[in-house]
């Protein structure tokens, strides 16, 4: 297995991103980072019976069993965040198209937002998933650990052809590893056997979750570039095929769409927000984007 080869080291890399990407958004956002992840650390306090317009994700189904009644867990706030990066570290991840791979793009997100939430005194940590989860990192806080978890996400190994990835196993070791509620980010092209989905809502039960899709152009459009080989990122299988074919790009980009509408029905589903990242957006451009989704959807 092979490294990802990178002449950054993570001091350069954090530099490079406090420059051209945490200095803008400083300047767009004003300091005001509760619009990305209005995720508050809390802590359980009290039941009471549900009342109109409460967050039907606090409902807690046991006691609501045995009173007949809607009830609804109260938390209390507390100035510390504790934020858990579940990070897909399979092959899909090594895709792009334009010279930046969907996994340049992960590295670039988790430092960014590690770094934003440690200066203000919050804790991160992560978990590597590759065919399992390979390694926990505990959540600290400083900006030692952000350099830490630059550090092991630049030297993980890449994997070789598997199977198909399982983010269930990913999902399953953050409900069982992450004690206290926590702001969690998944991070993954979302490329996986089916059966994460219900994982997925128990998470966002127990946590604030927050879903970041990477994905590339190709993904969704072919261009028309003659014979190409297209090979599967996940299992190695190579397939000859004719992008001159306007009938072949046509079911690509419906599988394509149909794949996506597939994802956002399943996060809508479980309450969880998304963020596409792709691998040609400015990560400016989509923080910003997104945190004026989520001031939105708290009106």
């Amino acid at each position: 297995m092979s490294t990802p080869t990178s002449v950054s080291t993570p001091e350069r890399i954090l530099q490079r991103l406090d420059w051209q990407v945490i200095r803008r958004l400083d300047g767009l956002l004003q300091g005001d980072y509760r619009s990305l992840f209005y995720g508050y650390g809390v802590d359980f306090a009290d039941l009471r019976e549900y009342q109109p317009e409460d967050d039907v994700r606090y409902i807690d189904w046991n006691v609501t069993a045995r009173m007949n009644t809607p009830y609804v867990r109260k938390y209390v706030e507390d100035r510390e965040i504790s934020a858990w990066f579940l990070l897909d570290l399979s092959p899909s991840v090594d895709f792009g198209s334009s010279g930046n791979q969907k996994r340049s793009v992960l590295v670039d997100f988790v430092t960014t937002l590690a770094r934003l939430l440690t200066r203000h005194g919050n804790r991160v940590g992560a978990m590597f998933y590759g065919s399992r989860i390979e390694r926990t990192i505990p959540a600290r806080g400083g900006r030692i650990q952000v350099l830490r978890l630059i550090n092991d996400l630049v030297k993980q190994p890449l994997l070789p052809r598997s199977p198909f990835t399982n983010l269930t196993p990913l999902l399953e070791g953050g409900l069982n590893a992450i004690k206290k509620r926590s702001l969690v980010f998944i991070v993954s092209d979302f490329i996986s056997m089916p059966g994460w989905e219900r994982p997925l809502s128990m998470l966002n039960q127990r946590h604030e979750v927050l879903a970041i899709r990477l994905w590339d152009p190709c993904e969704m459009v072919l261009p028309d570039v003659g014979l190409v080989v297209m090979e599967d990122a996940e299992t190695g299988e190579q397939l000859y095929v004719d992008t001159h074919d306007k009938n072949f790009r046509t079911r690509f980009e419906n599988a394509a769409r149909q794949r996506e509408a597939g994802l956002n029905e399943v996060f809508k589903h479980a309450g969880v927000d998304m963020l596409s990242l792709s691998t040609d957006e400015d990560m400016v451009r989509a923080l910003v984007r997104f945190a004026k989704l989520r001031q939105q959807r708290r009106k």
